[in-house]
């Protein structure tokens, strides 16, 4: 067990490198590819409940996605308290430009914002994965907190399968991500090369 999170950990070290060298511009130019690939897939567009991960500076640019979303879907977008990640729902634009600052720079309901998971109103049809490292087949490399592989749980305990699609510039694809059980398999890795 050990000497997978030693692998894990080198490998995010490895990956975060690689992304680290790119430039704001190229960040900005594989977002545009990656984001016109996935509002063109047609898993897509026929899901009405989807959820986004709000981008920090090393992932896929999300900002065009949650525009898209919030004026044709039904969006959620995740929000952490502790050790417990919930997907709850974003109103409007308005909603989102108000929302408080993590120290991680990206925007988060506030902990005392209130607001139902989208498992108690719903569920999910699609969920926009982020993460640090991809297999082109569908392996993740998170961030190693496990908030994501614990809620597709969740979504499986209750009922739910929601179609699993993550985000990726070309520097974060690897030939394999070394996975345990708890691992859950993507249905989709969509990349600038892919």
């Amino acid at each position: 067990m050990n000497s997978l999170k030693a692998a894990k950990g080198l490998l995010r070290k490895e990956i975060k490198q690689r992304v680290a060298g790119l430039t704001e511009s190229e960040k900005q130019r594989q977002s545009k590819i990656v984001t016109d690939k996935l509002l063109s897939l047609e898993k897509f567009q026929f899901s009405k409940r989807v959820s986004v991960y709000l981008h920090m500076s090393d992932e896929i640019q999300t900002v065009a996605i949650l525009k898209h979303l919030i004026k044709t879907k039904e969006c959620f977008i995740p929000q952490y308290i502790g050790p417990k990640m919930k997907m709850v729902k974003l109103n409007s634009w308005q909603d989102y430009k108000e929302l408080p600052e993590t120290k991680w720079k990206i925007k988060q309901p506030a902990d005392d914002d209130v607001r139902p998971d989208a498992l108690d109103t719903g569920g999910l049809d699609l969920i926009i994965m982020p993460g640090l490292g991809f297999s082109a087949d569908g392996d993740r490399l998170g961030r190693g907190k496990g908030y994501y592989d614990t809620y597709l749980q969740k979504c499986e305990k209750m009922g739910y399968k929601p179609y699993t699609v993550a985000l990726a510039f070309n520097e974060q694809i690897c030939e394999s991500i070394p996975t345990d059980t708890h691992d859950k398999k993507l249905d989709l890795v969509l990349f600038p090369d892919s």
